[in-house]
């Protein structure tokens, strides 16, 4: 299906953002701390053509036969479900959170395509936010810069689609560049390109995606964040960004264990953000492998947002000589990384699938990524 085909024209535009890998730095996001992800070579595009009356329609090549519509005078989180609820999500955003004015703004048809897989924690939902974003600002001209849409891209994913996430996966799929990271403080959003030297060093990331799916929305997450909430809260600090490493006695004292473990593993990967930015420009990318690795554990143990699949991806792809590894994404499903070296990626491919077999797990999606440049207009 393409856009042509649904409304009957071509379309004047397209832009496209990609998806995401965060190298390291899970679930610090929403804890005001560190992060280190990067865009990724799959994109999402949107497609768009102008109409001349205030309505928003979206149709997508996922879901061919079904054509989603809203008034840009309706624009309420009440009136937007499944999928489209992304693209509506931000007209309404740039209103709510950016305080755009669309009294007199025309509506658009949007179609998207993607090969960001779905469900696999490499952020396809910030994909088509951070593409239609940067499009609605740009045609509308809005005149808004980049750090705000990454705003107004979480706002929405938090109030229109109900996903309680934090800044990270907008700001690497609007502020990435090629061959780089983007090292984001949470809390000032002020952010540093580090190189991260792949190609010259003759590296890859393999992403091992588990198909195993997650659903940010329900359960999981939502409890981990309450957790690091509780936790700062007994603290008495406004978010564990402000809880250093020497402070983990201190709180194993004040708090349970449950809620200690989800403090601790907050606090460390801080740090072990610090260190991977430290590590690339001082050593380069071969240097950071036992970083990847205390990630994982720490997701493991502490935060238990891993799953079997995940746990036997990370420990398969280093027994079989990865530099280093770790589950990416929210957890409970998704998606493993692998730093390798280029001539042992088939080798690492296929004893991380033939492992999956012997354990009767379904056959896991392994393809490599590099990092790439952030949302654009094409």
């Amino acid at each position: 299906m393409t856009f042509q085909q649904v409304y009957g024209y071509e379309p004047a535009v397209r832009y496209s953002a990609p998806g995401r890998v965060n190298l390291i730095g899970e679930h610090t996001d929403y804890n005001d701390g560190y992060v280190l992800p990067f865009a990724i070579d799959r994109r999402t595009v949107a497609s768009i053509g102008q109409r001349d009356d205030r309505l928003i329609r979206v149709a997508s090549a996922f879901e061919p036969d079904a054509v989603h519509e809203l008034s840009l005078d309706e624009l309420d989180p009440s009136r937007m479900q499944g999928w489209s609820a992304y693209v509506f999500g931000i007209a309404w955003a740039l209103r709510e959170q950016a305080g755009a004015d669309l009294s007199d703004k025309t509506g658009f048809d949007v179609f998207i395509e993607s090969d960001v897989p779905v469900g696999a924690g490499l952020s396809s939902s910030a994909a088509i936010e951070c593409g239609v974003a940067l499009a609605f600002t740009d045609l509308w001209e809005l005149g808004l810069d980049r750090k705000t849409l990454a705003r107004v891209g979480q706002y929405s994913e938090n109030h229109a689609v109900g996903a309680p996430t934090g800044i990270m996966d907008q700001s690497a799929s609007l502020l990435g560049e090629q061959d780089a990271v983007v090292f984001l403080d949470c809390r000032t959003l002020d952010t540093a390109v580090v190189d991260l030297a792949l190609e010259a060093n003759g590296l890859e990331v393999l992403v091992i995606d588990t198909r195993v799916e997650h659903a940010h929305a329900t359960g999981g997450y939502k409890a981990r964040r309450e957790s690091c909430e509780r936790g700062a809260q007994v603290l008495g600090v406004e978010a564990l960004r402000d809880v250093s490493v020497d402070d983990l006695p201190r709180a194993q004292e004040l708090l349970d264990d449950e809620t200690f473990r989800r403090v601790r593993h907050i606090v460390t990967e801080d740090q072990r953000v610090l260190d991977t930015v430290r590590t690339l420009r001082e050593q380069g990318p071969r240097a950071i492998g036992d970083l990847l690795v205390a990630s994982h554990a720490s997701m493991r143990d502490d935060f238990e947002i891993s799953v079997p699949e995940l746990d036997l991806a990370v420990s398969t792809a280093l027994e079989h000589g990865a530099v280093g590894a770790r589950m990416t994404g929210g957890g409970f499903g998704g998606a493993a990384i692998a730093l390798v070296d280029r001539e042992a990626r088939d080798a690492i491919t296929t004893a991380v699938t033939s492992a999956f077999a012997a354990a009767g797990y379904r056959e896991p999606t392994v393809f490599t990524v590099h990092a790439a440049q952030g949302a654009r207009r094409d």
